[in-house]
């Protein structure tokens, strides 16, 4: 999608702190993080949210349920983390395109929100 941010970020068209890359995601440091650790991970594939999966999407999201911790342990964060994906308006998604916050290195509050 041509006027997506997360696509941009993705293809390099606009510069990102990147934390991690392969053929299927893209995974980059939150601009406005929210715990020490704060990043968030994509699929390349232009996805607008969890309501909008397609049986197709299956093994790439089983991908990056399998990727999240390889990266969280790339980024330190042995003693624990959060993983949250906002769906819709009102649980705050700013940005149309699936992503996954992975947060850590401090101790996370429950509730959040």
């Amino acid at each position: 999608m041509s006027d997506c941010i997360f696509c941009k970020l993705a293809s390099g068209e606009i510069p990102t702190n990147v934390a991690y890359e392969d053929d299927k995601i893209f995974c980059f440091h939150d601009a406005e993080p929210q715990a020490p650790v704060h990043v968030l991970v994509i699929p390349k594939k232009h996805i607008a949210s969890l309501d909008d999966l397609k049986p197709e999407d299956e093994a790439l999201m089983g991908y990056i349920t399998m990727k999240i911790p390889e990266i969280a342990k790339k980024l330190g964060l042995d003693n624990g983390y959060r993983v949250v994906c906002n769906c819709g308006e009102d649980a705050f998604q700013t940005v149309k395109h699936l992503h996954f916050h992975v947060l850590g290195k401090r101790k996370l509050t429950w509730p959040p929100g």
